[in-house]
């Protein structure tokens, strides 16, 4: 099987995760990078103001010659082309690659939701009734008003995963514990209604360590929260996992989330999870035994569980075990994932 995978191919991404993955199951891979390799979002390099006009208006640069190497290994007849969300890709090159292999599969994967204007480009909406089939991992995709009505023609759902060699419980040094560690920890990107909650937990006399992108701009902040004003990626991302008693785990509204990455992620690296409750989320892991969840509209609720987990070290590392099983029994891995939607491309019909 050889595949084509266009999409952010930087270590640190899920895409380039996935590339390995491929790799592992057999398939003969041939990446092709829409960022430039070195990119590592809110640290370096910062984008211009042209990159960030032209992605509002939904024509980004194809700033790596993504179009012209995907016409280039097209040559070498590949079974699957897979755009992970590869919004540089244009309608013509999908169309003329199918030329160039007229048995190819194409396929799209995205994390986000591509309702949202801010996740689509103009190339994204032409390529869309290209593909043979569209993964999502946003189940209101699928819905009567979702991707179809934009134009796609067979969407599947997939839940979230984890990558097995870099989601893993660690052993952390003293140093780490303290460079990375907290009682209570969120990485993730600002939201106003994320920082309305991490301000309840500061004001309810519960300290909080919040890593991510765009928590520098917040004046408003109590003392009790520590904002390291930057992101984690790769290892860095795991040891604060493995070194916070409690990881919360907030969705992001404007994504339509049921579930995010993290939702899998903390769970694999053997820390102990506090999500927001919602359907996925209580198929995914069993309430109080695999993760602890909360109502995302009580407050009063995310206070208690916070301090329950606190208060409880025993009961603490029983669920963060009990869910890191669950990772690793439930097939939640990417290569699991995979192999499901490798499945789906050579089965007919929707999901």
């Amino acid at each position: 099987m050889r595949v084509i995978i266009v999409g952010d191919l930087n270590p640190h991404t899920r895409s380039a995760q996935r590339c390995r993955t491929l790799r592992e199951l057999g398939a003969d891979v041939l990446g092709v990078t829409t960022v430039p390799l070195g990119t590592l979002p809110g640290i370096s390099p910062k984008p211009t103001l042209w990159s960030r006009v032209r992605h509002r208006l939904g024509v980004p640069a194809d700033s790596t010659g993504a179009n012209l190497a995907v016409l280039r290994l097209s040559r070498s007849g590949p079974n699957i082309l897979w755009a992970d969300k590869a919004l540089t890709l244009r309608p013509r090159t999908l169309q003329a690659a199918r030329g160039l292999a007229p048995s190819v599969r194409l396929a799209w994967y995205s994390e986000d939701d591509m309702m949202r204007d801010h996740n689509q480009s103009r190339y994204f909406l032409g390529c869309l009734p290209l593909f043979d089939v569209v993964f999502t991992t946003k189940s209101a995709n699928l819905l009567p008003d979702g991707l179809r009505r934009i134009g796609a023609r067979r969407v599947v759902f997939v839940d979230k995963a984890f990558d097995p060699a870099l989601h893993r419980p660690m052993d952390l040094t003293a140093e780490e514990r303290s460079r990375f560690g907290a009682s209570v920890g969120f990485v993730g990107t600002f939201e106003e209604e994320r920082a309305r909650k991490l301000t309840a937990l500061a004001e309810a006399g519960l300290n909080v360590r919040v890593w991510g992108n765009g928590w520098s701009a917040w004046r408003r902040r109590p003392p009790a929260l520590t904002i390291e004003g930057q992101p984690l990626y790769g290892d860095d991302y795991v040891r604060a996992i493995c070194a916070t008693a409690v990881n919360l785990c907030f969705l992001r509204k404007a994504n339509q989330d049921q579930q995010t990455d993290r939702s899998i992620e903390i769970p694999a690296c053997g820390g102990f999870m506090l999500a927001e409750r919602t359907e996925e989320h209580l198929r995914l892991f069993q309430e109080g035994t695999e993760a602890a969840f909360f109502d995302s509209n009580d407050t009063l609720d995310l206070i208690s569980q916070v301090r329950r987990a606190l208060a409880d070290e025993g009961y603490r590392v029983a669920v963060a075990r009990a869910g890191r099983r669950r990772c690793l029994i439930g097939g939640y891995s990417h290569r699991d994932r995979l192999r499901l939607m490798l499945a789906a491309m050579n089965s007919p019909g929707a999901s």
